[in-house]
């Protein structure tokens, strides 16, 4: 990796700013408290290991799960308020704070830990590449039977409306500002638009990018996702982008099997975070009836100059052309016919979903340029 990118990415990290974002999110910072203090009686006397510490906080709520020993490993000069930190809350006997990047790390007697915890996460799940850190670390330092918090991720992808970009602007006080959207869109679609996306704000049901199964995948997995999908749209109104978030799921180590999973979601169902929806802005709109075919295909794909960054390119395709899934909820009439054979046979098997030939509307490449609302590791 280059080192000025590194050393750009963790420079940014000092500011507290970031960080005081963070620890104000309440999703995420208590949802992190739960899955680990939940799972208690495992973190009780083992080994842990908190990848890009930040502030510390992670550290702390495993010390107080009762681990015995955690490795704060922190690659900025955060590193410093993090021991402060530690001090503060008395565990300076359990937590060691270690200034390295994890790829640097050796642990004493080369020990093992029993579980990983990291708050890696960007935006759209995989913007600034803090993912091949806990990769890393899994490899180095993790137990066999070793447990990752979370243990897996989802990237989440369907069809929006963006009112905040479109429609608030067709009266400014009296003033219809319709060509300064449009110059405003133009100036956002090649690269991604962070910001709120309302439940009402979905044309259609997400579907999944892609899994991450952080105890199985390698870097080289996490190099590019491909998805084709048709959907009928949910409702009529403006299409007007793609909307990508994602979930992460921890682990549930309990002995009590009542307790339910732990998920930190981010999606327009879910409690306002601060990574928001990742918007793909689409430069003109698409006004689509209840039922009527949506067919895209989203490429998400590692940056080959920057590996902490991604491409994303979105790409229209001919509903009359491509493969629908099956069952498809969309009105044209192949697919009323499937379904409603499907409904009267439900014995016959369902096809799988194959790429055909398509009819593209090319869109451009979005860039995945740095973005100003602040996001990382805590």
């Amino acid at each position: 990796m280059d080192e000025t990118v590194n050393t750009e990415y963790f420079e940014s990290y000092e500011d507290l700013e970031i960080h005081r974002l963070m620890l104000e999110d309440a999703s995420r910072t208590a949802t992190y408290k739960q899955a680990i203090l939940s799972n208690a009686p495992y973190f009780k006397d083992k080994v842990v290991m908190d990848v890009g510490c930040g502030t510390g906080i992670l550290s702390i709520f495993c010390a107080q799960a009762g681990a015995k020993k955690v490795y704060a490993v922190e690659a900025s000069k955060l590193a410093n308020l993090a021991k402060e930190v530690v001090k503060e809350n008395n565990f300076e006997n359990i937590i060691e704070v270690i200034h390295s990047k994890v790829e640097d790390v050796t642990l004493p007697d080369n020990v093992k830990v029993d579980a990983i915890v990291s708050e890696w996460m960007g935006f759209y799940l995989l913007h600034e590449g803090m993912l091949d850190s806990v990769l890393v670390a899994r490899d180095k330092f993790l137990k066999e039977d070793g447990h990752l918090f979370p243990e897996s991720a989802t990237i989440y992808v369907a069809p929006c409306s963006v009112p905040s970009l479109y429609k608030q602007w067709d009266n400014v006080h009296g003033v219809s500002m319709s060509a300064f959207s449009k110059q405003l869109r133009q100036s956002k679609y090649n690269k991604p638009e962070i910001i709120q996306i309302h439940p009402e704000d979905l044309l259609g049901p997400e579907i999944a990018l892609c899994w991450i199964d952080l105890k199985e995948n390698k870097s080289a997995d996490l190099d590019s996702f491909s998805l084709q999908h048709v959907l009928g749209a949910s409702r009529a109104g403006a299409y007007q982008g793609i909307s990508v978030w994602f979930d992460c799921v921890f682990p549930d180590l309990s002995q009590d099997r009542e307790e339910s999973q732990m998920i930190l979601g981010t999606g327009p169902f879910s409690l306002p975070t601060h990574w928001k929806q990742t918007v793909i802005v689409l430069p003109q709109e698409q006004l689509v009836e209840t039922g009527e075919p949506i067919a895209f295909q989203l490429d998400m794909t590692r940056d080959s100059s920057n590996c902490r960054r991604y491409n994303l390119q979105v790409t229209l395709q001919d509903p009359e052309v491509v493969e629908h899934p099956t069952p498809c909820t969309c009105h044209m009439t192949k697919c009323i016919i499937i379904k409603t054979f499907m409904h009267q046979h439900p014995e016959q098997p369902r096809g799988g979903e194959k790429n055909g030939d398509v009819t593209r509307e090319q869109q451009p490449i979005l860039v995945d340029e740095p973005i100003d609302d602040d996001d990382g590791d805590e």
